[in-house]
């Protein structure tokens, strides 16, 4: 056995190999690159089972990417533990312009050693599904979009204008299926795009009923319906941000969430001098961008609709008294913001980032009343 008792060991990996360095503990312990090993189940426990033989305790970590939890999930069964890296806040020096899997591998083992790597948070395999059948009807939902561009820009180009307000609804499409173009070539590009817009809206169709299906036996069930019960709120928006963060529990503050989100101010200053600009923008983009979405909703005054009324029944008393006051307070801080110039994004972004807050603390009283019911 090494002198050491213990190590650490970093993975870079990619879609074939898996280049790996180790560290052994203590400030002046040994750094080296153990080499590249194939990205397959069965060379990486050969590995994890070598160096067990001759330390006592191992610490891995990989980045998170394109590879997935896999390689988490492999090596927290084999008995050791495994960070999976947040890659945006890996620390990088201003004048490293050289890049490889070794030097990668070498820098990451380094930084974990030292303690200076941020971790993410890693779901288990049925919330993973889950957060795959969002993502699925999110591209559906983008994809959709791009067609119905392809159908505007070529109306655009023939001097067709539709003459109502809004577009896409029933009378929208009647007319457009009431065009008709000179040439037989321009009728079929019409209508084979007019069926693609058709078949797009089938397949989010069908996503969202497999969410629907799929929410009932989920563990974040009762998360979800609490959540509805706020405005702007739906069940594919409560799904889909919870899919994406996960269990809320483990922000120990609201403000933590706000900042996991990337909407909190980014600041630069020094001195007597503060200087705040945008939102950082870091953590979850899509938690945030459906966050943004639901956040529009309170530009109008507070009410409850007559099919918001049945979300509203189904959540505990306790979170309609936090969603009703959510109402009322980011009604009255969209029209604050506007009122003082604000621009409607700006208003709408900080709106979004006190939503979060309210969100949170829906999360906290659905998991409070569990555990006192348990």
């Amino acid at each position: 056995m090494s002198h050491h008792s213990e190590a650490f060991v970093a993975f870079d990996t990619s879609k074939l190999r898996n280049a790996v360095a180790i560290a052994e503990s203590g400030r002046t312990g040994e750094v080296r690159f153990l080499g590249e090993i194939d990205n397959t189940g069965a060379a990486v426990a050969k590995l994890v089972r070598k160096l067990a033989g001759n330390y006592q305790r191992l610490t891995f970590c990989y980045e998170a990417g394109p590879t997935g939890y896999g390689l988490h999930r492999q090596i927290t069964e084999l008995g050791h533990a495994c960070m999976v890296v947040a890659t945006s806040l890996i620390p990088k020096k201003p004048g490293d312009r050289v890049k490889t899997d070794r030097r990668d591998a070498l820098s990451l083992v380094k930084l974990l050693r030292a303690g200076e790597l941020t971790a993410v948070w890693v779901p288990d395999e049925r919330h993973e599904a889950m957060r795959d059948l969002s993502r699925a009807r999110g591209a559906a939902v983008e994809d959709l979009r791009g067609k119905r561009q392809q159908v505007s820009s070529l109306l655009l180009r023939h001097g067709l204008q539709y003459p109502g307000k809004k577009t896409w609804t029933k009378t929208h499409m009647s007319w457009l299926a009431s065009r008709r173009f000179e040439h037989s070539e321009q009728r079929i590009a019409f209508a084979e795009m007019l069926l693609a817009v058709r078949q797009a809206q089938e397949r989010i169709a069908r996503l969202e009923q497999a969410i629907r299906a799929a929410v009932p036996d989920w563990s974040l069930c009762e998360v979800v319906t609490a959540l509805m019960a706020m405005r702007g709120i739906d069940l594919v928006a409560a799904t889909t941000f919870l899919a994406e963060i996960g269990d809320l529990s483990r922000f120990a503050t609201p403000r933590e969430l706000m900042a996991y989100l990337g909407l909190v101010p980014s600041e630069a200053s020094s001195g007597d001098t503060i200087k705040r600009g945008g939102i950082t923008k870091t953590g979850n983009r899509r938690a945030r961008r459906i966050l943004v979405e639901c956040a529009w909703s309170y530009q109008h005054p507070p009410r409850l609709g007559r099919k918001k009324q049945e979300k509203v029944a189904a959540a505990p008393p306790a979170v309609r008294e936090i969603a009703w006051k959510a109402q009322v307070r980011l009604s009255a801080r969209y029209r604050a913001l506007t009122r003082r110039g604000k621009l409607k994004t700006v208003a709408v972004t900080a709106v979004a980032r006190e939503l979060a807050g309210f969100i949170w603390a829906v999360s906290r009283e659905v998991t409070t009343a569990r555990a006192a019911a348990g």
